[in-house]
């Protein structure tokens, strides 16, 4: 029974993964051989981890060392064809002015390449009056100001659209986007000081457009209920932090709190993983000059906590600060959490304090494969000796992979935002909170992250001062990264998988 549904749901994931990928080859073609390179560097992104679970559920195991050197094999060719890809376009560029660069610091989607090729034609053209609707919010005198930052080597505009207390100005983009919106922000700033903030993204046309609004509508700094709020959230996850130990321990700390110091070594890991995650945070917001929240941290009695949730508490300048700030705070409790799960898993030995069903091991791809290199044949016998060390980690990782699901203004969706644009976050939000709705059937915990998602994160973080900037193949390299070991560490390994690693007998 159980290899009949593992055949049936190893066809169906093969067969979207491969209508994925003819999907995206049917997008490259209309770019010609620079859009076949694009594909290809997906595909050879995506190449190892496919291999890897294709195999594995085949009940072949890759040695590390191979499992490795494909790795690194696979991120030399996706560089070699990062280079190959923009000399194509640097030589395309020479033949035809009109066509920007593919460069780390500026990198143009498909219709922002279009608009750029109309220039010369626009440049040639006799000016078009603009046109302005008879109302603005914008008073006349700082409207006039406003026009003046736009010109021909910049942003032209052709039409003034009044939007919420500000205005949009539609128009053509001229030269480099992030000279431009350099050159745009300085003279405003210079005209109105921090009286209005600029905005350059990308309009549901497709095309490039300015938004300009008072700067009395960035985010504002939590007020003091808000941070009494944050405290007590605090306090109270530390309390869940003793109740899981305790739990693990086999008492439950709420009855019996004067063995806490039982349960003390367990909590102090849990809080150390939830507190360096929020220290990255805040020191990449720090360097990046932006605000971040307090975090308010969502107890949970089951495993301390499931993570946090912040806000930016000023405007983000571009999507690779938005990435920056986002990853900061996975990647650190991430490496920590997987850090103590191999010493943890390296120090158990028979007699370790914790006994654990060897059915544990099932609920995760990840630490179920790491548990069978580590520990060997004694993840056969149906109880297990665990160093605690190893339970923190797993606790650890398992925290950091909830908040790096993609939906919203978890780490997860504004890493997806920041890398894939607004569009795709907002379907990786919608698809999340199906999946967490269908999962529910069968998992409480589903349900509730599904609760959470609906009530507090389902709108997409605000969009970035210049959202034009697109970040570059590292950061975009660590995404794929940071949801491939979510998924590992969330998808539960099948009975008849677990019976090949040998977890279990």
């Amino acid at each position: 029974m159980y290899n009949i549904s593992e055949n049936i749901t190893t066809v169906i994931v093969a067969l979207i993964i491969l209508g994925i990928l003819g999907w995206g080859y049917n997008r490259a073609r209309p770019y010609g051989r620079v859009g076949i390179l694009a594909w290809l560097q997906s595909v050879v992104l995506m190449s190892p981890w496919l291999l890897f679970f294709a195999l594995f559920a085949a009940g072949i195991y890759l040695n590390l060392v191979f499992v490795l050197f494909l790795l690194v094999t696979c991120t030399g060719l996706y560089i070699y064809l990062g280079r190959q890809l923009r000399t194509i376009a640097a030589k395309d560029a020479e033949n035809q002015p009109g066509l920007k660069t593919l460069g780390d610091s500026s990198q143009l989607s498909s219709n922002e390449e279009e608009t750029q090729l109309t220039q010369d034609k626009i440049a040639n053209t006799e000016p078009q009056k603009e046109q302005t609707p008879e109302f603005l919010p914008i008073p006349s005198e700082d409207l006039q100001k406003i026009k003046d930052i736009f010109g021909i080597d910049t942003f032209f505009t052709t039409e003034t659209i009044p939007y919420q207390e500000g205005a949009i100005f539609k128009g053509n983009l001229r030269g480099d986007v992030e000279k431009v919106y350099t050159k745009l922000s300085v003279s405003l700033k210079e005209k109105l000081g921090d009286r209005y903030r600029l905005f350059l993204i990308e309009s549901p046309e497709a095309k490039p457009v300015v938004i300009i609004l008072p700067s009395k509508n960035d985010p504002q700094p939590a007020t003091t209920s808000q941070k009494i709020l944050a405290v007590v959230l605090a306090i109270a996850t530390i309390a869940t932090s003793f109740e899981a130990g305790g739990l693990l321990l086999g008492f439950d700390f709420f009855n019996e709190p004067t063995r806490y110091p039982e349960a003390l070594p367990i909590a102090l890991g849990v809080c150390a993983v939830l507190g360096i995650h929020e220290v990255a945070h805040q020191i990449l917001a720090k360097r990046h000059n932006v605000r971040f929240s307090w975090p308010f941290f969502l107890p949970a009695w089951q495993i301390g906590s499931f993570g946090s949730v912040n806000r930016f508490e000023s405007a983000i300048p571009n999507r690779k600060v938005l990435f920056d700030v986002a990853f900061a705070g996975p990647a650190a409790g991430g490496i920590l959490s997987l850090a103590m799960l191999l010493v943890g898993l390296l120090l158990s030995h028979e007699g370790s304090m914790f006994q654990m069903p060897s059915e544990f091991f099932r609920a995760s791809v990840l630490v179920g494969t790491l548990a069978r290199v580590i520990l060997g044949s004694a993840v056969n016998q149906n109880i297990v000796d665990v160093h605690p060390l190893a339970i923190i980690g797993w606790l650890g990782l398992v925290i950091t992979a909830l908040n790096l699901m993609p939906a919203g203004q978890l780490d997860g969706g504004r890493i997806i935002q920041a890398i894939y644009a607004r569009k795709v976050a907002g379907r990786a939000t919608f698809f999340t909170f199906v999946v967490l709705v269908i999962a529910s059937l069968v998992n409480p915990l589903a349900l509730y992250w599904a609760i959470i998602i609906l009530v507090l994160q389902r709108n997409l973080e605000r969009p970035c001062l210049n959202e034009l900037i697109e970040p570059d193949d590292l950061r975009a390299t660590l995404c794929l990264f940071a949801l491939f070991m979510a998924i590992a560490t969330l998808f539960p390994l099948t009975p008849a998988l677990a019976g090949r690693l040998g977890i279990g007998g």
